[in-house]
């Protein structure tokens, strides 16, 4: 028998609510275990499903060939790719005492130098030649040229430069070498430059490269050659001819050089033919032998080779002022290739034929060769401090054009170069603006007279006629005519496609309703023929070709002389004579009168003047200028615009 008591009106005695209580504790115990196991569960779910983060990959850079300006304690500063640019130290084992001005190749870890790897080996010499395999250096030999080398003009300015701006003759450069490659150049200075190197060019300039060479000279004479380990000479008595070609025992290298042994002789050179007959060379030859031929390069003082220069270019009866300018002129142009050589794989600065400076064409004389002496080392610059492009032509019409007529990218920064009347009241006006304001209108008259000539009507009346002030008035080339009587369209189309091929922007086709750039594949019945448009002081510029089948543009005073030369029609000069002028129109100044039978061009008529392109000094008005009492400078100032004389050798 349960001898416990009933609860009294269904309330739990002590003990029943003792157990209860430990019953809800339990339950809320297991609960709470429940919700801790609930949370922990969902943590290793979220734990699984969270990745882990990535491990951190080092960003690796290497600057190759790069030049260290700088190097504290803080970092290095270096010159890469034109761009100065600072970075930090990283983690690095070593930093190099002598950093500071060194090419290195330099290693970055996330942005931070890890390491650098200095080219302290150098070398220098005078360089004789150089392309994109290899620099030939006069005592080393021909060196190879790295794929990845980078070059450095450390003196003035901090610039990159290449290959193409190696002075040639000169050691200005030092090369930096690593593995036997040449992987940096350091251009470290600049000088005057006494001596040019020319490319004489084979027999009535015919060639580049020469099979064979008879050489002689007026004095003893010596050669040099083997390699550079190995010299030999051999030296022969004045008059005693050697013939030279690419199996001769002298090319045991690749490189002979033949001197006079006194410093007045000259080389001649037997089977090479000019103008003046067998020609005789100042300073020394070399010969370099290529697969092709042999590169005959000429290296002669600057002012001995304007002795020979300018008597070519310009008759050496001119007045003394006039021959002066000239002197001037072809001085300034030649130095401008000495700073970047036009044959660097020859090691040479300019040719000898037309394409440059004719050179030693005609004989040295004594009145050319006194103009060179007097304007000793005198260049022309520009207001910016470069060198003048002193172009010039033969003879004017009564006006001048603007470089833009060989349509380039530097002709619009040559703003020197402007079209300007070639007669006494504009230089007068110019020479004198500043000091009367009536004449000072009369120097802007001419000014925008070669702006007025750009309208058709305007030139046809200007090139019609004759002004009795233009210095050229009197001069065969001041006007002429050239009649074609009946036009060749085979030959023409020939034309056409020669100066497609030199430059297929400045002939174009017309297409849907726009000039473009195509292939000139036919030209039959010709129904038009027009200048279109004109440039400064009148000049040509734009041709308007007409067919039953296509319509063409040439564009360019150059191009237009080209395409309407009929190869033989005479020009009928002003003083009555007949010339031939088997390729080249004597200039783009004129008007073009097409005759027309039914409706077909059969023939045209050409009234124009002068002779050359028109841009820079008139000789001829230079020569006239001269002989109205004229200075050099006078003559300089007026045809280049605001330009100076310096003497590079006193400067």
């Amino acid at each position: 028998m349960n001898d416990r008591k009933a609860p009294r009106n269904g309330r739990l005695n002590k003990s029943q609510r003792m157990q209860r209580k430990a019953f809800i504790c339990t339950l809320g115990i297991i609960l709470l275990l429940i919700l801790l196991l609930g949370r922990f569960i969902l943590f290793l779910i979220h734990r699984e499903r969270e990745p882990e983060p990535d491990e951190h990959i080092p960003v690796v850079e290497l600057l190759k060939n790069v030049w260290i300006m700088e190097a504290d304690e803080e970092g290095l500063l270096v010159f890469h790719e034109g761009e100065k640019e600072r970075y930090p130290y990283g983690v690095i084992s070593e930093t190099p005492d002598n950093a500071r001005e060194q090419i290195a190749d330099i290693t970055l870890t996330d942005g931070a130098v890890s390491d650098i790897s200095l080219k302290t080996e150098k070398i220098n010499g005078k360089i004789l030649s150089a392309d994109s395999q290899a620099i030939e250096v006069e005592g080393y030999g021909r060196l190879p040229l790295a794929s990845d080398y980078k070059g450095y003009r450390i003196y003035s300015s901090l610039e990159m430069c290449t290959v193409s701006d190696l002075s040639f003759g000169y050691s200005f450069t030092d090369l930096v070498m690593e593995n036997g490659e040449i992987c940096g150049l350091l251009m470290v200075k600049e000088e005057a430059m006494e001596y040019i190197r020319v490319l004489i060019k084979t027999g009535d300039f015919g060639g580049m490269l020469h099979d064979s060479l008879v050489i002689t000279a007026d004095t003893d004479f010596t050669i040099q050659y083997g390699g550079y380990d190995d010299l030999k000479q051999e030296t022969y008595a004045a008059g005693e001819e050697i013939t030279i070609d690419l199996a001769s025992p002298y090319f045991s290298s690749d490189r002979i050089t033949i001197s006079p042994n006194v410093l007045t002789g000259k080389i001649i050179l037997g089977n090479v033919n000019r103008s003046q007959g067998i020609p005789g060379y100042r300073g020394r030859m070399e010969l370099l032998k290529t697969a092709d031929g042999i590169a005959l390069v000429n290296e002669v003082l600057l002012e001995e080779y304007l002795y020979s220069v300018v008597p070519s270019e310009m008759p050496s009866s001119y007045p003394e002022e006039a021959l002066k300018a000239q002197a001037v002129c072809a001085r300034t142009y030649a130095y401008g290739h000495m700073i970047r050589a036009a044959y660097p794989e020859y090691g040479a600065h300019v040719d000898d034929s037309t394409s440059y400076q004719v050179y030693n064409n005609i004989l040295e004389q004594e009145s050319t060769t006194t103009a060179v002496k007097e304007t000793y080392g005198q260049l022309l610059f520009t207001q910016e401090g470069g060198l003048a492009g002193t172009y010039y032509y033969s003879t004017s019409c009564g006006v001048g054009s603007d470089a833009n007529v060989w349509k380039t990218q530097e002709a619009k920064t040559l703003n020197y170069l402007k079209a300007k009347s070639v007669n006494a009241e504009a230089v007068e006006s110019e020479m004198i603006k500043e000091t009367s304001a009536d004449l000072q209108d009369a120097a802007n008259k001419q000014a925008d007279l070669g702006e007025q000539l750009k309208e058709e009507e305007a030139f046809d009346a200007f090139i019609r006629s004759k002004n009795a002030s233009d210095f050229e008035v009197s001069e065969g080339w001041y006007r002429w005519t050239y009649q074609v009587n009946k036009v060749d369209t085979e030959r023409m189309l020939t034309l056409l496609q020669s100066r497609y091929e030199a430059n297929e922007d400045l002939v174009l086709t017309l297409e849907e309703g726009e000039f473009v750039s195509l292939p000139i594949t036919e030209l039959k019945t010709l129904t038009g023929l027009s200048i279109v448009k004109r440039g400064s002081g009148g000049i040509a510029d734009e041709l308007l070709i007409e067919t039953g089948e296509h319509t063409y543009k040439v564009i360019s005073e150059h191009n237009i002389r080209y395409v309407l030369n009929d190869g033989e029609s005479k020009i009928l000069r002003q003083d009555g004579s007949q010339v031939v002028s088997p390729s080249l129109l004597p200039s783009g100044f004129f008007i073009l009168e097409p005759r027309m039978e039914k409706e077909i061009v059969s023939g045209y008529t050409l009234i124009g003047g002068g002779f050359g392109h028109g841009v820079g000094m008139s000789q001829n008005g230079a020569r006239n200028m001269a002989g109205n009492g004229y200075t050099c400078e006078d003559i300089l100032y007026y045809f280049y615009e605001d330009c100076t004389l310096q003497n590079i050798y006193q400067s």
